[in-house]
């Protein structure tokens, strides 16, 4: 039993899913209410899981091939043979996703629901299907999908959004790739050999690592000005304190493109978007 809950736990990618509803929930702070009452944030919460589930459950069954020629990802179920791929798991990856949309347009609004299904779409379709093993964008357009979280958890306070929650949106999407291109550059020989033209494939670990500090110091600059429209001291240390070890170790990468280099500065952004995502809960519900 253990080990089929492991297994599931890894098809249906859930700790993405638990970090994707944090955002959504970051989100739904960042629209300025405090009057939401807790079945909401229970209810999108809910709904991102599950959108994130499928979302992530597909990614695995429509790339088992590919991940059959990744060290990092040859031990996931569909590879394995622990999970059989057919239909049934299409019907089922589609019910999850049905049921998501489906929660939030009828406890939540229609706005929230969309966002709801294009964060799925985009990671799933868009990223996985169309993008991922034709250009070297595949992860900047993939951005979106964390992105589409944010709306939808604003969107929950109110469909039609502020400055706030937009920006918060536009960081998530800055953040995505020097987050993955930093992971890429660790596993550089993993990519290339698997055909998969990531960035630092693409263009190679030195040259990669200028566009991820390009993409880190953007985002950290974007990152402080909420507090031009509302947020307070606490959100400003977070994002501050957060993005500055963000662009430190993005520094570091450029000048040492190693993969150890790289794997800290994965990290770090890690920890820059933890601190963000808390930073703007804990801000909203400590001053607001």
């Amino acid at each position: 039993m253990g080990a089929i809950a492991g297994q599931l736990y890894s098809v249906f990618k859930l700790r993405i899913g638990f970090a994707i509803t944090l955002t959504a929930l970051a989100g739904m702070a960042a629209a300025g209410s405090t009057d939401v009452p807790g079945w909401k944030a229970v209810v999108l919460g809910l709904a991102i899981l599950l959108s994130s589930a499928s979302a992530g459950a597909f990614n695995q069954y429509a790339e088992r091939e590919l991940d059959s020629r990744m060290r990092r990802t040859r031990s996931r179920p569909f590879v394995t043979g622990a999970f059989r791929p057919g239909p049934w798991w299409l019907a089922g990856i589609a019910a999850i996703l049905v049921l998501a949309v489906g929660l939030a347009a009828l406890t939540l609004n229609a706005m929230v629901a969309i966002h709801v299904f294009l964060g799925a779409f985009v990671y799933g379709v868009v990223y996985t299907v169309w993008l991922k093993q034709r250009t070297w964008l595949n992860i900047v357009v993939g951005g979106l999908a964390g992105s589409f979280a944010v709306l939808a958890g604003a969107s929950v306070v109110d469909p039609n959004l502020g400055p706030v929650p937009i920006i918060l949106a536009v960081v998530l999407f800055l953040w995505t790739p020097p987050h993955f291109w930093s992971l890429a550059t660790t596993l550089h020989r993993d990519y290339a050999d698997a055909g998969v033209p990531m960035l630092p494939v693409v263009v190679g670990p030195a040259k990669a690592a200028w566009a991820t500090l390009a993409h880190t110091v953007a985002l950290v600059l974007l990152s402080l000005t909420p507090v031009a429209f509302g947020l307070g001291w606490i959100y400003l240390v977070a994002a501050a304190s957060g993005g500055a070890y963000f662009i430190y170790r993005s520094v570091l990468l450029v000048r040492h493109p190693t993969a150890a280099m790289a794997m800290a500065n994965f990290r770090a952004s890690l920890l820059q978007l933890t601190a963000l995502l808390v930073g703007v809960i804990v801000d909203a519900a400590v001053l607001s």
